[in-house]
């Protein structure tokens, strides 16, 4: 009997080199903790940082121009969007290394090689999501992100602190995974299909059954709404914030939120677009619920960390305003300008969150009086380049002119209004006021407070005075010229989601 001749034919891997030359960092980074020596630690920190320079090299190089690659049976998508969104995730987990590299030193030096190797999955994990082309993929890396986080949160071994939100995290982070499984299978099986392009054109052809994948659709808002942390499923954030070694916190409130955003994208618009009318419903309670929740919350709050921890709720809903608002009537007439608003709003929001963070880790004592808002008297005279960098932060958060917090929440509301719901519009501008008392109250703190007994001037190095003053100097200028940025949101969402 004679076989017929069968060839494996080998996937392309050139759309996935970043992911690639990733990973191959990581084990270098794992292998290299085992054999160096203590005093040659730090060249840890300079083998992660060339793992995000390599893979935003590979990234741009392997970029199509506007055209949209797909690999490994399309569970793997190469575009625009993906591209634009991985570079601001290198450089928030870059800004984040640099920020934290003093305080992991001191603060966890026997976990000096765990905490850059698990980073680098976490950040592998946000790539994968971002580029997701399956539901599979989407899944595979949201737990590729979500799991090396929770063992980062528990990595200061001596904090009871810590080990308690790390518990908590991975508990309801576990809840929230099955949710979005669950939601997946019932998607899979109104449809047939776990491809999330060819979901969407099941339904377009009115081929799946619509009740089966609304109460599908449920769960997966459910754990979107988790990973962002929206009210009511936000009971970690505060927690976390607030027990999380300081470096890691700075980690959790920024670059995973971009892939968060690419999840929601890739779901809720190339997938699950002719449902726009049942999950826009679902997304709108939760809106509301978190610029309500987390602005209101965050007034009463003393310490710091979790009064960031609560506005970051609130940021969450109102970027999330755009996805709301691009939907009029199941049309998507108001799609592309409302999407890159919220994405011109995160990439601000991080931006200015990894800042706020990064000056926390770099004063003297960052976890003394477990980071109470007192603790920042007299920053303005102590550094005044720390504390001119902060108010700037605190400035653009607050959404005041001429700041890049302003321009960002001016575009969503633009986009709000666009869409008829002035009502909406009207209680977002609320709440901005509401949100704007309580960080003046640190700029107050910073400036005015008296300076506590004892204290000294901050002595900071000045390779780290340059950093901070370029973070809010870049916060400042993306308020005063947008266009580039938002023009790059627009360019890459044509190119990619609407194309």
């Amino acid at each position: 009997m004679i076989f017929p001749e069968t060839r494996f034919a080998l996937p392309d891997f050139q759309p996935a080199c970043a992911e690639i030359f990733v990973l191959f960092m990581i084990c270098l980074i794992l292998m290299t903790s085992l054999f160096i020596k203590e005093k040659a630690r730090g060249t840890l920190h300079f083998l992660a940082q060339a793992a995000l320079i390599g893979a935003a090299a590979l990234t741009c190089t392997a970029s199509g121009a506007g055209t949209v690659k797909r690999a490994f049976s399309g569970m793997f998508v190469a575009d625009m969007m993906a591209d634009l969104l991985k570079l601001a995730i290198y450089l928030t987990i870059s800004l984040t290394f640099f920020y934290s590299r003093a305080y992991v030193a001191g603060k966890l030096p026997r976990a000096r090689g765990e905490y850059y190797a698990l980073t680098l999955i976490a950040t592998l994990g946000m790539m994968v999501v971002v580029s997701a082309g399956n539901f599979v993929t989407l899944y595979v890396g949201l737990e590729l992100l979500s799991l090396p986080i929770y063992a980062l949160v528990a990595l200061e071994r001596d904090s009871s602190r810590a080990a308690e939100a790390a518990m908590k995290y991975f508990v309801l982070g576990a809840l929230a995974s099955a949710f979005m499984l669950y939601g997946i299978s019932m998607i899979y099986g109104a449809t047939g299909t776990l491809d999330i392009s060819a979901v969407a054109e099941g339904f377009s052809r009115n081929r799946g059954d619509r009740a089966t994948a609304v109460f599908g659709l449920v769960f997966l808002v459910s754990g979107i709404a988790f990973k962002l942390g929206l009210a009511p499923f936000h009971m970690w954030v505060p927690d976390v914030y607030h027990g999380a070694p300081l470096s890691v916190a700075l980690l959790i409130s920024s670059a995973p939120k971009i892939a968060v955003f690419a999840f929601a994208v890739r779901v809720l618009i190339n997938g699950l677009f002719p449902l726009s009318q049942d999950w826009r419903a679902m997304l709108l309670a939760l809106v509301v619920l978190s610029m309500a929740l987390g602005n209101l919350a965050a007034i009463a709050q003393t310490n710091f960390r979790r009064m960031l921890a609560y506005s970051s709720i609130s940021h969450m809903g109102f970027m999330l305003l755009g996805l709301v608002s691009g939907v009029i009537d199941g049309n998507a007439k108001n799609m592309i300008n409302a999407v890159s608003a919220s994405m011109f709003y995160l990439l601000t929001y991080v931006l200015s969150s990894a800042g706020a963070f990064g000056v926390l880790v770099l004063l003297p004592d960052p976890d003394g009086d477990s980071g109470e808002i007192s603790g920042l008297a007299g920053l303005g005279k102590r550094s005044p380049v720390l504390a001119a960098t902060m108010m700037t932060l605190m400035f653009s958060m607050a959404g005041i002119p001429f700041f890049a917090g302003f321009f960002a929440k001016f575009s969503v509301l633009v986009a709000v209004v666009a869409a008829g719901s002035f009502w909406l519009a009207a209680l977002a501008v609320f709440f901005s006021l509401v949100g704007a008392y309580y960080y003046l109250r640190i700029v107050k703190v910073m400036y005015f407070d008296p300076l506590p007994d004892g204290a000294r001037n901050i002595e900071t190095p000045f390779s780290m005075k340059v950093l901070v003053a370029a973070n809010g100097l870049a916060v400042a200028l993306l308020g005063i010229f947008p266009n580039a940025l938002m023009f790059l949101c627009v360019k890459s969402l044509s190119f990619s989601v609407f194309a």
